[in-house]
């Protein structure tokens, strides 16, 4: 019989007492765990930092073929179409 392994690791962290009050306060209202609730912020976060890059490459993009925001949407119903 095979074992299966952690399918997560294991980190510590630290974090100053007033954000764990309001960790505690969450888990609570939210009813998860600790790591619940740290995974989904990460979750988020990493998901911001990408959505950002995207945009930042996108505007970059646009500069360079000499596209403006008021044509974008123009440009992304065509694409549609």
């Amino acid at each position: 019989m095979k074992l299966m392994g952690r399918t997560t690791k294991v980190v510590t962290i630290s974090i100053p007492p007033g954000i764990e009050e309001k960790m505690n306060e969450l888990v609570k209202k939210e009813g998860m765990t600790r790591s619940e609730l740290i995974r989904e912020a990460l979750r988020r976060y990493i998901e911001e930092k990408e959505l950002e890059e995207l945009v930042k490459y996108g505007r970059k993009k646009a500069i360079e073929r000499g596209i403006t925001e008021n044509q974008i949407e123009d440009i992304v119903d065509s694409y549609r179409k």
